[in-house]
Parts: C-alpha cells; sequence; structure tokens
C-alpha cells in the first residue's frame, strides 16, 4: 500500500506548493513509493510569484505548477495531511493530521519568503523522518 501525504492551505499558491516540491525531492532522494498531493480549499489563479522565484533560488521551478482544489475524498484516502496554519479542515479518524502554523509569504519580502521556504523544507524532512 503506497503512503499519501498530502499538503493544504487555502488558496494553494505558496506554502503548500513550496512543501509539495520538496516532498516530491525528498521522496525522490529516499527512493520511496509515496504519493504527494496538493491543493487548496478555494485556490488561486496562480502560484505566487514571489514563490516562484524563492524556489527557483534553491533549484525547484514551480513556474508551471497551477494551484488547484482538494477534494473531501483525496484528503480521507491520505496517511498524512500538513495543513500551512490556514485551514480549517476537519480531517476523518485515521488521517495524521499536522498544522505547521506557517507565516504566508504573499506579498512578503524576497528574505523572508526565503526563510519561510526553508522552514517549509526543514519541517517536510522532519516528516519524512518521523514516517521512514
Amino acid at each position: 500500500m503506497t503512503t499519501t501525504l498530502a499538503f493544504v492551505c487555502v488558496q494553494n499558491a505558496g506554502r503548500s506548493q513550496m512543501a509539495t516540491a520538496f516532498a516530491e525531492r525528498e521522496r525522490d532522494r529516499r527512493d520511496l513509493e509515496y504519493d504527494i498531493l496538493t491543493g487548496g480549499t478555494h485556490p488561486a489563479d496562480s502560484v505566487h510569484e514571489e514563490v516562484v522565484d524563492a524556489m527557483r533560488e534553491v533549484g525547484i521551478d514551480l513556474a508551471d505548477r497551477t494551484p488547484r482544489a482538494v477534494t473531501d475524498e483525496e484528503l480521507a484516502r491520505a496517511d498524512a495531511v500538513a495543513t500551512m496554519g490556514c485551514s480549517t479542515l476537519t480531517l476523518p479518524d485515521g488521517v495524521e493530521s499536522h498544522d505547521w502554523a506557517l507565516d504566508d509569504p504573499d506579498g512578503e519580502s524576497p528574505e523572508e519568503v526565503a526563510a519561510i521556504r526553508d522552514e517549509i523544507e526543514r519541517r517536510v524532512t522532519r516528516l519524512f523522518d518521523s514516517l521512514d
């Protein structure tokens, strides 16, 4: 059975996109069979430009990503869901929940977005360590 991780926030345009990209990279580094899911409760039209720029600095291109809605069915299939501190989700029993309470990078300075990015990377690594 494949492990499914979900990274969710309201717009799916910043924090959850960064977390998803780091999770995909971590999955590949560890050679794991994990499904990585991302979405938002009210998706934006595009990923925030400052997030695209910050991720480009660490060699990850988010320019082609599009925010999407997450469904209750997807969340019910997840083994663990990390919300970014902006969610009012009610998860079904058996789904491991992590609320990361991160600042929103939208409109922040490049330095602030980089700090949020780096904290997300640390949390993703810790999540993988806890599941490994």
